[in-house]
Protein backbone atom coordinates (compact mmCIF):
# COMPACT_ATOMS: atom_id res chain seq x y z
CA UNK A 1 0.00 0.00 0.00
CA UNK A 2 1.09 3.52 -0.83
CA UNK A 3 -0.20 6.86 0.42
CA UNK A 4 -0.34 9.57 -2.23
CA UNK A 5 -0.87 13.17 -1.16
CA UNK A 6 -2.60 15.62 -3.48
CA UNK A 7 -4.70 18.76 -3.44
CA UNK A 8 -6.28 18.03 -6.84
CA UNK A 9 -8.33 14.92 -7.60
CA UNK A 10 -8.87 13.40 -11.02
CA UNK A 11 -12.41 12.63 -12.14
CA UNK A 12 -11.68 8.92 -11.70
CA UNK A 13 -10.49 9.52 -8.11
CA UNK A 14 -13.58 11.61 -7.31
CA UNK A 15 -15.82 8.85 -8.68
CA UNK A 16 -14.06 6.23 -6.53
CA UNK A 17 -14.20 8.44 -3.41
CA UNK A 18 -17.89 9.15 -4.01
CA UNK A 19 -18.50 5.39 -4.18
CA UNK A 20 -16.33 4.76 -1.09
CA UNK A 21 -18.15 7.50 0.88
CA UNK A 22 -21.55 6.11 -0.04
CA UNK A 23 -20.63 2.51 0.77
CA UNK A 24 -18.78 3.08 4.07
CA UNK A 25 -20.50 6.02 5.79
CA UNK A 26 -24.03 5.99 7.24
CA UNK A 27 -26.69 6.13 4.55
CA UNK A 28 -28.14 9.33 5.97
CA UNK A 29 -24.99 11.30 5.02
CA UNK A 30 -24.56 9.76 1.57
CA UNK A 31 -24.62 11.87 -1.57
CA UNK A 32 -27.20 11.40 -4.31
CA UNK A 33 -24.84 12.09 -7.18
CA UNK A 34 -21.25 12.97 -8.01
CA UNK A 35 -22.05 16.68 -8.50
CA UNK A 36 -23.39 16.93 -4.94
CA UNK A 37 -20.22 15.23 -3.63
CA UNK A 38 -18.01 17.54 -5.72
CA UNK A 39 -19.82 20.57 -4.27
CA UNK A 40 -19.10 19.31 -0.75
CA UNK A 41 -15.39 19.04 -1.61
CA UNK A 42 -15.34 22.43 -3.38
CA UNK A 43 -16.79 24.13 -0.30
CA UNK A 44 -13.90 22.95 1.92
CA UNK A 45 -10.92 25.28 2.26
CA UNK A 46 -7.24 24.24 2.31
CA UNK A 47 -8.28 20.74 1.25
CA UNK A 48 -5.54 18.10 1.16
CA UNK A 49 -6.12 14.46 0.21
CA UNK A 50 -4.26 11.35 1.36
CA UNK A 51 -5.09 8.48 -0.97
CA UNK A 52 -4.43 4.88 0.06
CA UNK A 53 -3.48 3.04 -3.14
CA UNK A 54 -2.97 -0.73 -3.36
CA UNK A 55 -0.45 -2.59 -5.51
CA UNK A 56 -2.97 -2.77 -8.37
CA UNK A 57 -3.29 1.04 -8.29
CA UNK A 58 -6.80 0.81 -6.78
CA UNK A 59 -7.89 3.57 -4.39
CA UNK A 60 -8.83 1.72 -1.18
CA UNK A 61 -8.87 4.45 1.44
CA UNK A 62 -8.94 8.19 1.81
CA UNK A 63 -8.14 10.71 4.46
CA UNK A 64 -8.51 14.43 4.00
CA UNK A 65 -7.80 17.58 5.97
CA UNK A 66 -9.38 21.00 5.64
CA UNK A 67 -9.74 24.29 7.45
CA UNK A 68 -13.04 25.22 9.10
CA UNK A 69 -13.42 28.25 11.38
CA UNK A 70 -9.62 28.51 11.79
CA UNK A 71 -9.34 24.89 12.94
CA UNK A 72 -7.85 21.86 11.17
CA UNK A 73 -10.44 19.15 10.56
CA UNK A 74 -10.19 15.72 9.01
CA UNK A 75 -12.18 12.82 7.62
CA UNK A 76 -11.14 9.26 6.87
CA UNK A 77 -12.69 6.32 5.02
CA UNK A 78 -11.26 2.82 4.55
CA UNK A 79 -12.76 0.18 2.27
CA UNK A 80 -14.50 -2.49 4.38
CA UNK A 81 -12.14 -5.16 3.00
CA UNK A 82 -9.18 -3.36 4.64
CA UNK A 83 -10.71 -2.30 7.94
CA UNK A 84 -9.02 -3.71 11.03
CA UNK A 85 -5.70 -4.27 9.22
CA UNK A 86 -3.81 -1.16 10.31
CA UNK A 87 -4.46 1.02 7.26
CA UNK A 88 -6.56 3.54 9.18
CA UNK A 89 -3.67 3.98 11.61
CA UNK A 90 -1.31 4.38 8.65
CA UNK A 91 -3.45 7.17 7.20
CA UNK A 92 -3.83 8.88 10.58
CA UNK A 93 -0.06 8.82 11.09
CA UNK A 94 0.34 10.67 7.77
CA UNK A 95 -2.19 13.28 8.86
CA UNK A 96 -0.43 13.70 12.20
CA UNK A 97 2.92 14.31 10.46
CA UNK A 98 1.45 17.31 8.62
CA UNK A 99 -0.75 18.80 11.35
CA UNK A 100 -0.37 20.04 14.92
CA UNK A 101 -4.08 19.58 15.67
CA UNK A 102 -6.86 17.49 14.11
CA UNK A 103 -10.57 17.84 14.83
CA UNK A 104 -13.33 15.51 13.70
CA UNK A 105 -16.92 14.46 14.20
CA UNK A 106 -17.57 10.83 15.14
CA UNK A 107 -20.78 8.98 15.81
CA UNK A 108 -20.75 7.58 19.33
CA UNK A 109 -23.59 5.09 18.95
CA UNK A 110 -24.62 2.16 16.74
CA UNK A 111 -27.93 3.57 15.47
CA UNK A 112 -27.02 4.10 11.82
CA UNK A 113 -26.96 1.79 8.83
CA UNK A 114 -24.98 1.85 5.60
CA UNK A 115 -26.59 1.73 2.17
CA UNK A 116 -26.10 -2.05 2.12
CA UNK A 117 -28.30 -2.18 5.27
CA UNK A 118 -25.40 -3.34 7.46
CA UNK A 119 -24.95 -1.55 10.76
CA UNK A 120 -22.52 1.36 10.76
CA UNK A 121 -20.16 0.70 13.65
CA UNK A 122 -18.95 3.76 15.54
CA UNK A 123 -15.19 4.26 15.08
CA UNK A 124 -14.91 6.13 18.39
CA UNK A 125 -12.84 3.41 20.12
CA UNK A 126 -10.42 3.43 17.15
CA UNK A 127 -9.85 7.17 17.49
CA UNK A 128 -9.35 7.09 21.27
CA UNK A 129 -6.84 4.25 20.76
CA UNK A 130 -5.03 6.57 18.30
CA UNK A 131 -4.70 9.38 20.85
CA UNK A 132 -7.81 11.44 20.18
CA UNK A 133 -9.65 13.04 23.08
CA UNK A 134 -13.46 12.96 23.08
CA UNK A 135 -15.19 16.23 23.97
CA UNK A 136 -18.60 15.00 25.05
CA UNK A 137 -19.80 18.58 25.58
CA UNK A 138 -19.44 19.47 21.89
CA UNK A 139 -21.89 17.66 19.65
CA UNK A 140 -23.12 17.92 16.09
CA UNK A 141 -26.86 17.31 16.13
CA UNK A 142 -28.95 17.76 13.00
CA UNK A 143 -31.46 15.88 10.86
CA UNK A 144 -28.67 13.84 9.25
CA UNK A 145 -26.25 12.97 12.01
CA UNK A 146 -25.54 12.88 15.73
CA UNK A 147 -21.82 12.99 16.50
CA UNK A 148 -19.34 13.98 19.17
CA UNK A 149 -16.24 16.11 18.59
CA UNK A 150 -12.84 14.45 18.82
CA UNK A 151 -9.47 16.23 18.90
CA UNK A 152 -5.84 15.25 18.64
CA UNK A 153 -2.94 17.58 19.48
CA UNK A 154 0.74 16.97 18.97
CA UNK A 155 2.51 17.01 22.33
Amino acid sequence: MNIVQTSILTLEQKQRLFKLWNSEYPERICYNDLKEFEKYLADLSNLKHYLLIDDLKQLMGWAFTFLREDQNWFGIIIDTKLQGKGFGILLLEELKKDNLVLNGWVTDHQNYFKRNKKQYLSPLAFYTKCGFIVNENIRLENEKISAVKIRWERT
